[in-house]
This record gives C-alpha cells, sequence and structure tokens, in this order.
C-alpha cells in the first residue's frame, strides 16, 4: 500500500513533476527521499541521463537529453511507487552556522519584534535554540528552505519586497527561516547575517548542505562576524558539521 496519494503532471517536454499531499511534514520529505534513492539504487533512473531534484512535497525528475513520453513514463513512476522498498539513505549532517544579530544586519528585528509581541533577544534566543529541516533549495542557487521555525517567531513576508537583500541575510517568512547565498532582491523579514559562503561556483560541491541535512544556527559577535568572513573568503573557515544518526 502506497502510503501517499502522487500527483504525476507534465513539467515542460523534458521533465516530469511528481506532487505528494501539500503539507509541510518531515515525514512527507522523507518518503521523497526514499523514492528518489530507491529510482538511483535500483538503476529505474539512469544518473547521466536524469536529474531529480526533491523540495519540501515534490520530486522532478528531468532528462537532460530528450523529450519525454509523458503517459508511459506516468505509469512507469506509479509502478516503481507502489513496488519501493525502504532504502538507506546517504549520510545525512547537521551543520551549524554562525550568524550575528547587530543592528547593522538585523535590519527588520525591531519590526519583527513589534509584530510579534517579543523582546529582540528573545527573538535572537528562539532562532538559535533548535536545528531546522533544509526541505528544498531554490529560488537561488544555494537558497535553503528551513522548516522547523518555532510558531512564535512565525511572521508574514514583507508587504513591498526590497530590491536589495544582501549576501548571507539570514531571514523569516511565514514557517520559514532562510539565508540569502548572495545579493538579490526579496521580501523576507532580515534579523541577521551568516559570514559563510553558502554556494561557492569554484566548489566541486557548490552548495555544501543537502535536502535532508538539518541546520543550527548559533550567535556571534559583530569581531567574530568579521573574522568569520575574512576565513570564508580566502577559504580556510571549517565548517562544523555533525553526523545525523538514521
Amino acid at each position: 500500500m502506497n502510503p501517499y496519494p502522487l500527483v504525476i503532471k507534465p513539467f515542460g517536454a523534458f521533465a516530469i513533476l511528481v506532487e505528494w499531499p501539500p503539507r509541510v511534514e518531515e515525514s512527507i520529505l522523507d518518503d521523497i527521499l526514499q523514492f528518489s534513492q530507491y529510482l538511483k539504487n535500483h538503476q529505474s533512473i539512469n544518473e547521466k541521463d536524469w536529474e531529480l531534484v526533491p523540495a519540501y512535497n515534490s520530486l522532478l525528475l528531468s532528462h537532460v537529453k530528450n523529450q519525454i513520453d509523458f503517459k508511459e513514463m506516468k505509469i512507469q513512476i506509479e509502478n516503481w511507487y507502489s513496488s519501493k522498498d525502504p532504502v538507506v539513505l546517504p549520510q545525512k549532517f547537521l551543520w551549524r552556522l554562525p550568524v550575528c544579530y547587530d543592528a547593522e544586519f538585523g535590519i527588520d528585528l525591531e519590526e519583527v519584534s513589534s509584530a510579534l509581541g517579543l523582546g529582540i533577544e528573545d527573538i535572537i534566543d528562539l532562532h538559535v535554540k533548535q536545528p531546522y529541516l533544509v526541505y528544498g533549495i531554490g529560488f537561488l542557487p544555494g537558497f535553503m528552505y528551513l522548516g522547523g521555525l518555532p510558531k512564535a517567531l512565525e511572521v508574514s513576508r514583507k508587504a513591498t519586497p526590497r530590491q536589495k537583500v544582501q549576501k548571507g541575510a539570514v531571514g523569516l517568512a511565514g514557517k520559514q527561516t532562510g539565508i540569502y547565498p548572495q545579493e538579490s532582491p526579496g521580501g523576507w523579514n532580515i534579523i541577521g547575517n551568516c559570514p559563510i559562503p553558502i554556494f561557492d561556483v569554484e566548489q566541486e560541491d557548490p552548495c555544501f548542505v543537502s535536502v535532508g541535512d538539518r541546520i543550527q544556527f548559533y550567535k556571534i559577535s559583530k569581531a567574530e562576524y568579521d573574522l568569520n568572513r575574512i576565513e570564508g573568503e580566502v577559504g580556510i573557515y571549517k565548517l562544523e558539521k555533525i553526523k545525523i544518526d538514521a
């Protein structure tokens, strides 16, 4: 018996989007990752020809060369999903990332404090209290959508997005938190800044984080921020990661 009903849609001529129920749940993400790994393990999908992109409640299957026969592929996906077995997922990690919450970086902290009825230190304490699950990576390369935000920190996106959000900005939006990996427009509420490069095209793996990993923030001073930023720029900053037991 399949744990979840799937909705399978064409996504252009070269891709198919497989959707799970539209809920943000760790169990749904785990099922998506299990199915994605099952396809790879059983060679149902040749990784040289296909790109698999998991997210909150979907899996995008894109063929790098050929157009897809949607009807045939839909039947295949349904058969694969109904027959899949539990698989061992690749090792997941908890990444500890520094954040400076000083006023020059936390440009929306006062506004968030007023909206939530919390003191600024209370907001910071809540934000660093627990790890967050990486549900997806997009809309910018390396932008992590992090779930598990304490309910007390849930705040609406800004009514008018900024034209420019600083690289490394740490923000809140709805039930999510995240880091802007590069300067860009954006409508999240900015509460701090992470000095560590999140996306580096010169690296073999440009984004060190994978969907299913976890992120834990910790507070640093401005002096520590400046030092970490320099270490990151010259490539000597040592990322702190901890294996997550299966």
